[in-house]
């Protein structure tokens, strides 16, 4: 990696505690991080999972050591779709997305939901960041008014692209990618609301994943940025 490279790293990565920022910069994370603080944030196990607007909510196999709040394998994922078998990570960043933003609060429990999600994860938990999927979920409270309500919603994907500066890392150092084989895949379309009554409305939706497309294996996925990188 050139110098120009290491020193956008080392800014980056200067608040991260030591022995995680170390991890980061062994797994070849580094690729992300250029591409808008996504590694960063696969570093860091987000403080507030739970909370997010009532427009927003969307919807992992398992890691073979459980964390806190990671659903159990044999809970029932409702109507969340299970993840495809996919080699390509636009692709599979695709179908993700619309995972993430499809939900129906009629025929799925928030748990069935959480587990749904979990069923497309990495299984490698060197990397994956359970956390900032689950913050897609609304809380318990908010996810029953959602049910109350008889909300639910539907997704299409218009894009997916490899942001730009994922693509600049990548050509300074090519081989950075073989260690974890994860990639910045950038997601753009729209999610349809709707509620009984009659209610609904739409918004354009983007984000961008990390995606981990080892080679001879189906993908699965690592993250959701904070932010979406262009």
């Amino acid at each position: 990696m050139g110098k120009r490279s290491r020193r956008r790293v080392r800014a980056a990565t200067a608040h991260w505690p030591t022995g995680r920022r170390v991890a980061v910069l062994a797994a070849v994370l580094v690729v992300l991080v250029t591409g808008a603080g996504l590694a960063a944030y696969i570093t860091t196990r987000g403080s507030d999972e739970n909370t997010v607007p009532a427009s927003s909510p969307s919807a992992g196999a398992s890691a073979p050591v459980a964390k806190p709040g990671t659903p159990t394998p044999a809970t029932d994922t409702g109507t969340v779709s299970p993840p495809p078998r996919l080699s390509d990570p636009l692709a599979y960043g695709r179908a993700a997305a619309v995972m993430l933003w499809t939900y129906d609060t009629r025929a799925t429990t928030r748990e069935q939901q959480l587990a749904g999600m979990h069923a497309w994860m990495t299984t490698e938990t060197k990397y994956t960041d359970w956390a900032s999927i689950k913050a897609q979920v609304p809380d318990p409270l908010l996810w029953s008014r959602m049910r109350d309500n008889g909300q639910y919603a539907t997704a299409t994907v218009t894009e997916a692209h490899f942001p730009s500066a994922f693509k600049q890392a990548l050509a300074e150092d090519p081989a950075a990618l073989t260690e974890a084989y994860i990639y910045a895949v950038t997601v753009t379309g729209k999610q349809s609301i709707a509620w009984k009554d009659g209610g609904g409305g739409a918004e354009d939706r983007s984000v961008t994943l990390a995606v981990q497309c080892r080679p001879n294996a189906d993908c699965a996925l690592v993250a959701i940025a904070p932010n979406t990188a262009p």
